[in-house]
C-alpha cells in the first residue's frame, strides 16, 4: 500500500491541529505509524486519499452498523438538508426519534437528545445527582464515558491507548466525588457502598466494557449492580454509547435482561450523525428542565439532519428484527473463531454480538488489570500486517472491532485469510 498523500496531509494537519488529529486514537501512535486520511466509504469498504481500499471493522467506532453510505439514511439526510440544516426549535422528527427509542428500549420512557455520547453521559450523571440529592458516582477502572472532567478518571479508550488514564487540566475537586471500582469485581463495589452510605447517587457502567478492548460482564455481575443500587437507593446507569442498538435492538439491557434506571446512547442513534441521547424512567427524566430543576440545553440538540438519519437507521434495524442481529453475531463468531484458530494460545478473543477484540495475551481478559497485560507491540505488528493486506481495524489494542450488515461472507473469509497469513509470519 502507498500512503504518500496521507503522510503529507498529516504533516500539514500538525501545523494547525494538536497532534494533527481531532481525536487522539486517530494519530496511530500506538501502532507506530502515521494515520491514514480517509476520502470516502461505501458498504463494508473504506478508501483513503492514496486510493487504497480496506475492509472496515472500525465502522466509525460503531455507529455504521448498516454499513457506510446506507442509501436510505443518505436519502433522508439529503431531503432534510433541503428543508434546512438547523432551526434551534422543536420539530416533529425529534418526537418521532424519541418514540422509536422508547419502543425499542422500554426503560427509556422519556429521553432527551444531545449531540454526543460524552454529553449524554455527563447529563445523565447530573440527572442522577439531582434526583437522588447525592453527589458521588461509582465508575469502573478502564471504562470510558467521554471526556467530561468528572469522569476522566481511570478511563479507557483513547486515554488508555495514550497511557494517560487521567488528564491534566482536571481539578482534583472535579473528581473527588468519582469513586472507582473494578469491573467484574462485586466486592470492590460493595466496599465503596459500605464506606459511602447514603452518598452514592449512581453506578455508571458500560454493560459490556468496550473501551479497554471488549470485556464481557461475568455471569451475575450486572444483576448484582442492579440489586445493590436498589438496596442503597442509588440509580443504575448503563452507558450504551457502544452497545445500544448494536448488541440487540434493545441494547445490552435486552441482551442481558437487566434493566437500568438511566441509559445513555451515542452516535448509533443518529445513524452515524453527531448525536446522543439519555433517558430513563419518567419520574427521573422529569427532573430535567424545563419540567424540573436539572438544567441541560443545546442549540443543535435534536437537529433535523441527525434525527432524519436516526429515524432511517432505527427503522431499518427494527425491520431486520432478530434475524439481523443473529446474522451479525454469526459473523462476529466467524472472525473470533478465525483468530483463535490461527493464533492459538497467543491470543484471547472476547466477543459479544457484533463486538470483538483480539488480545495478545495468554491469560483470560476479564477486567482492566488483565487487559493491560496484553502485548501491545505484538498487536501493533498484527494491525500493520492486516492494514497492508487490506483490512482496517482499530489502531489500538484497547478498542473493539465492529461488524456491520454490509460485511459479506467474502469479506469475512478475506479477513480470516489475512489473520492466518499473519500467524504464519510470526511462527
Amino acid at each position: 500500500m502507498k500512503d504518500i498523500k496521507s503522510k503529507q496531509l498529516f504533516e500539514k494537519s500538525k501545523r494547525c491541529i494538536p497532534g494533527g488529529v481531532n481525536s487522539p486514537v486517530r494519530a496511530y501512535q500506538a501502532v507506530g505509524r502515521s494515520p491514514l486520511f480517509i476520502e470516502k466509504a461505501y458498504g463494508s469498504r473504506i478508501f483513503d486519499v492514496d486510493g487504497n481500499e480496506y475492509i472496515d471493522y472500525v465502522c466509525s467506532w460503531g455507529p455504521c452498523i448498516l454499513g457506510h453510505c446506507n442509501e436510505r439514511i443518505v436519502d433522508e439526510v439529503k431531503a432534510a438538508c433541503d428543508r434546512g440544516l438547523t432551526f434551534g426549535a422543536p420539530t416533529e422528527a425529534e418526537y418521532e426519534l424519541a418514540a422509536l427509542i422508547r419502543d425499542c428500549i422500554p426503560s427509556m420512557e422519556m429521553s432527551r437528545l444531545v449531540n454526543s455520547g460524552t454529553e449524554a453521559v455527563m447529563s445523565a450523571v447530573r440527572v442522577a445527582r439531582g434526583y437522588t440529592g447525592r453527589d458521588k458516582i461509582v465508575k469502573f477502572r478502564g471504562c470510558y464515558h467521554g471526556h467530561s472532567d468528572g469522569l476522566l478518571v481511570k478511563a479507557g479508550s483513547g486515554a488508555l491507548t495514550q497511557s494517560a488514564p487521567d488528564s491534566s487540566g482536571v481539578p482534583a475537586d472535579y473528581t473527588r466525588n468519582t469513586l472507582v471500582a473494578e469491573y467484574n469485581d462485586a466486592d470492590s463495589v460493595k466496599r465503596l457502598f459500605e464506606a459511602n452510605k447514603g452518598e452514592i447517587a449512581a453506578v455508571l457502567v458500560e454493560p459490556v466494557a468496550a473501551n479497554m478492548g471488549v470485556v464481557l460482564p461475568e455471569c451475575g455481575f450486572l444483576e448484582f449492580l442492579r440489586d445493590i443500587t436498589k438496596k442503597f437507593g442509588s440509580l443504575l446507569i448503563f452507558d450504551e454509547v457502544i452497545t445500544g442498538f448494536r448488541m440487540s435492538l434493545g441494547g445490552a439491557q435486552e441482551y442481558y435482561k437487566v434493566t437500568p434506571d438511566l441509559t445513555t446512547l451515542g452516535k448509533i442513534v443518529g445513524g452515524g450523525m453527531p448525536v446522543g441521547a439519555y433517558g430513563g424512567r419518567k419520574e427521573i427524566m422529569e427532573m430535567v428542565a424545563p419540567k424540573g430543576s436539572v438544567y441541560q440545553a443545546g442549540t443543535l440538540s435534536g437537529n433535523p439532519l441527525a434525527t432524519a438519519a436516526g429515524i432511517a437507521a432505527i427503522k431499518q434495524l427494527r425491520e431486520g428484527g432478530i434475524s439481523l442481529y443473529q446474522d451479525l453475531e454469526r459473523k462476529g463468531r466467524m472472525l473470533s473463531d478465525a483468530a483463535r484458530t490461527a493464533l492459538g494460545k497467543r491470543v484471547q478473543v472476547n466477543q459479544a454480538g457484533s463486538l470483538l477484540s483480539v488480545f495478545f495475551t495468554e491469560e483470560p481478559v476479564t477486567d482492566y488489570g488483565t487487559a493491560v497485560c496484553s502485548d501491545t507491540h505484538e498487536y501493533a505488528r498484527y494491525f500493520n500486517y492486516l492494514l497492508e493486506h487490506g483490512i482496517y481495524t482499530a489502531p489500538s489494542q484497547f478498542e473493539a472491532m465492529f461488524v456491520s450488515t454490509a460485511h459479506s461472507e467474502a469479506d469475512i473469509e478475506k479477513t480470516a485469510e489475512a489473520i492466518m497469513g499473519f500467524a504464519c509470519c510470526i511462527k
